[in-house]
């Protein structure tokens, strides 16, 4: 476990917690009223078991990178989730809930909680983690959670924005770059950036959270808003 300020870890769980939560309203206001009970429910089991789960691992240490380490755990877990929730994303009532009108605003809405992002500014600032990892990893991420509420609220007028197509790939970039400079910059077999201090905070309390649950579910937020965008553009030529 990490030590950090207790308004840090408050700033953590609000996040976390916040992403899960705005998924499931965005599967209510999609399903219908026959599958929306079981749909919730299966929901918050599997993002809540998640949550608790890395947590856990997290705390035993599971996601260090030690010098002796031969698989990245921390990796593991990232395309684990990601892969899960776009498997998920095909299950029937799942699709349904994402395929109506207003579910192309609703799934950016949950990337507002990537405002947690002022935490890597914060423990650069305090000299916790580098600036090399910190500062485009906390400015993408803010810049990406301030801008969203505004692109759903483009979307709710018009679901086939082309404006949004934009913001899922630099929110997609902004993730891609975080995550791979925290793995250079990490100490291991695989460091590649050797800065003082390294990125190890990130695999430990409360911050291991951040990667192994926001940053996944991002992605494939991400993901899903461009399928519907295109899938949107490609159906609007064939009615005309």
């Amino acid at each position: 476990m990490y030590d950090v300020p207790a308004y840090l870890w408050v700033i953590e769980f609000v996040a976390v917690i916040g992403v899960v939560a705005a998924i499931l309203v965005a599967l209510a206001h999609g399903a219908d009223a026959a599958t929306r009970t079981r749909l919730l429910a299966w929901a918050a089991v599997v993002l809540g078991g998640w949550m608790g789960m890395s947590a856990y691992l997290a705390s035993q240490g599971a996601y260090r990178q030690d010098p002796g380490e031969a698989i990245p755990w921390i990796g593991v877990a990232i395309g684990g989730v990601l892969i899960t929730a776009l498997l998920a994303a095909r299950i029937p009532a799942v699709a349904g809930a994402l395929a109506d009108r207003g579910a192309a605003a609703r799934l950016v809405l949950p990337q507002t909680f990537r405002l947690v992002g002022v935490v890597f500014l914060i423990l650069m600032v305090t000299g916790d983690l580098p600036a090399v990892f910190a500062l485009p990893a906390g400015l993408g991420d803010i810049a990406v959670g301030i801008a969203a509420p505004f692109v759903a609220q483009h979307l709710r007028r018009d679901p086939s924005w082309s404006g949004a197509v934009a913001f899922n790939l630099l929110g997609i970039l902004d993730l891609v770059v975080a995550v791979g400079v925290g793995f250079l910059a990490a100490p291991g077999p695989r460091q590649a950036i050797h800065v003082i201090p390294t990125t190890e905070p990130m695999g430990l309390l409360p911050l291991a959270l951040i990667p192994t649950a926001v940053v996944p579910l991002a992605v494939a937020l991400h993901v899903l808003s461009l399928r519907r965008l295109a899938r949107r553009k490609a159906a609007v030529p064939a009615s005309t």
